[in-house]
């Protein structure tokens, strides 16, 4: 009775076919134990007879039940089903068919004698099959599972074994007797083990993956600093848990982070928590014998979902702090450059001011044109290098207003490079098509393509070539000159601020703002710029801009 109840509150709990026929076996036994004690030892009337048909029925159709609730995880084979099947139906037709069942002490008829053979082949084969299947798939499961399922292997032969003694011991002795009802007891206990083993048992029985996963878990919280010792850390006993023949673990945008063991076909197991995702490849017993376990790996997962978040913060941590301190550098550098830059222009402009309003009357006309142009070069070059730290500002601010026109791309782009070539224009080839248009913010090309070809003026070698097409809702023009190309020194630096290489330093006057401006101009215009090295030589610049 305490069995049926257990059984039954285990399908409530779960409502699906493994726990329905076990609860329903457990049932047909508790049921078995009532009607037998109503039913008199010499039934008289169609009633008593067929409620003492019935008690026998349903320990007839217990060991059947038993075998359905055994072969719900894994499907037997068509004849061994078909067998069983058939054998239950004939049995049960039996039953009810017997003329008379004799009592204690009485004669035992032929009939009734091969019925009771069938009966007894008929149990024995079933739990046998119950026995076999549970035992076997026991291996390999977490310490729970596997002694639950080796607890209801072994209940079914005790119970077989006790059944035959008493079946066979027709002049019971007392001692006979109690050895009978030990073992019915031992077997009802060993049920009550396998179906609802108390918390204590099962702590008992967890030990084993409960020690390793807890050294897991301390090592998750003390020695694990980066996403791959986490995972490294915790899948094993993770899957150890679960009885798992595979885990892994991914992210919210499912790159694999970490895996254990075998993960061909579908997971069986999917746990979802705030950046992470746990799949586990269980074997179909898990549910029903480890689902403790199953919370257990619930738990895991949100843990491990913890610490990768710590992990996360810490990285970002690491990577503001990293940025912190590359912004005052940055700053530093950006203050030292600002100062030298500007001080040169400044110095020689005040010098040139006080030759002007000093000694002006003994300078000739030629010597004062000279001063004015050295004048005009300087206060140019400082207004550029303004602009420069003008544009650094806005773009830090995110301050661009980007504004799309409808432009004659040839055109407009004949006009930049006619101003930002000069007199060295002859210089430049431009490749456009004659009906190429795009819709795109002029000032940004502009301001763009004038800082390439300059550079490519500057510090490359002539031709430049200068192409364009718009195609596919993007604009791309592409600057490439003929020279030496960029040292590989600062190609993973090309585009920060303040790089430069030293001949270049040493060669040609510059800060290093120009291409950290077109990038960042060309990526306010929800685009990019990029460097590719030209064939045979040479440095090729691509931006790439969406028309919209």
């Amino acid at each position: 009775m305490v069995l049926a109840a257990l059984a039954t509150r285990t399908w409530r709990t779960r409502r699906d076919r493994v726990a329905g026929w076990l609860a329903l076996a457990f049932l047909a036994i508790a049921a078995l134990v009532t009607v037998g004690r109503l039913v008199p030892a010499h039934p008289h009337g169609v009633g008593e007879y067929l409620a003492q048909r019935l008690d026998i029925e349903l320990l007839v159709l217990f060991p059947y039940l038993l075998y359905r609730f055994a072969t719900e995880f894994a499907p037997p084979g068509r004849r061994l089903q078909q067998f069983v099947t058939a054998m239950t139906l004939a049995l049960s037709v039996w039953t009810f068919a017997l003329p008379k069942i004799p009592t204690a002490g009485e004669h035992r008829s032929p009939a009734f004698i091969a019925y009771t053979v069938a009966f007894l082949i008929h149990w024995s084969v079933l739990s046998f099959v119950v026995t076999a299947r549970l035992w076997r798939a026991g291996r390999g499961q977490p310490s729970v599972a596997a002694n639950r399922m080796r607890m209801l292997a072994f209940a079914a032969v005790a119970l077989t074994v006790a059944l035959l003694g008493q079946v066979f011991a027709t002049n019971q002795r007392h001692a006979g007797a109690l050895v009978v009802q030990v073992l019915a007891f031992v077997a009802i206990l060993a049920f009550y083990l396998g179906v609802d083993p108390p918390q204590l048992v099962r702590a008992y029985w967890r030990t084993p993956e409960q020690e390793r996963l807890q050294l897991a878990m301390r090592d998750l919280v003390t020695l694990a600093f980066t996403r791959r010792e986490i995972v490294e850390r915790i899948v094993p006993p993770a899957a150890g848990m679960v009885g798992a023949s595979g885990l892994t673990i991914r992210d919210p945008e499912g790159t694999l982070l970490g895996s254990h063991g075998s993960t061909d076909g579908e997971a069986t197991v999917r746990i979802e928590q705030p950046g992470l995702e746990l799949r586990a490849w269980t074997s179909p017993y898990a549910p029903f014998f480890g689902d403790e376990e199953l919370r257990s790996l619930q738990t895991i997962a949100a843990l491990t979902a913890t610490a990768l978040d710590r992990v996360r913060l810490f990285e970002q941590e690491h990577e503001a702090r990293v940025a912190l301190e590359r912004a005052n550098e940055l700053m530093t550098n950006f203050v030292a450059l600002a100062a030298h830059e500007l001080r040169t222009p400044v110095t020689t402009i005040h010098g040139f001011v006080q030759t002007l309003n000093h000694l002006s009357e003994r300078l000739s006309d030629a010597q004062k044109d000279e001063l004015r142009t050295a004048l005009e070069q300087q206060t140019r070059r400082m207004a550029a290098l303004v602009e420069q730290l003008l544009d650094l500002s806005r773009l830090d601010a995110d301050a661009v207003d980007v504004r799309p026109q409808r432009l004659d791309l040839r055109r407009r782009l004949e006009e930049v490079v006619a101003v930002a070539a000069g007199s060295r224009s002859d210089e430049v080839t431009l490749d456009v098509p004659e009906t190429a248009t795009a819709n795109v913010d002029p000032a940004i090309l502009d301001h763009i393509v004038t800082n390439l070809v300059t550079n490519a003026l500057r510090y490359g070698k002539s031709p430049v070539r200068v192409t364009a097409a718009a195609d596919n809702g993007h604009v791309r023009v592409s600057i490439e000159d003929s020279g030496p190309g960029v040292a590989l020194e600062i190609e993973e630096t090309l585009f920060e601020r303040f790089t430069r290489a030293g001949v270049a330093r040493d060669r040609v006057a510059g800060t290093g703002l120009g291409l950290a401006i077109a990038r960042a101009y060309a990526r306010a215009h929800r685009g990019d710029l990029r460097y590719e090295r030209g064939q045979p030589n040479g440095a090729r610049f691509v931006v790439e801009l969406p028309s919209v």
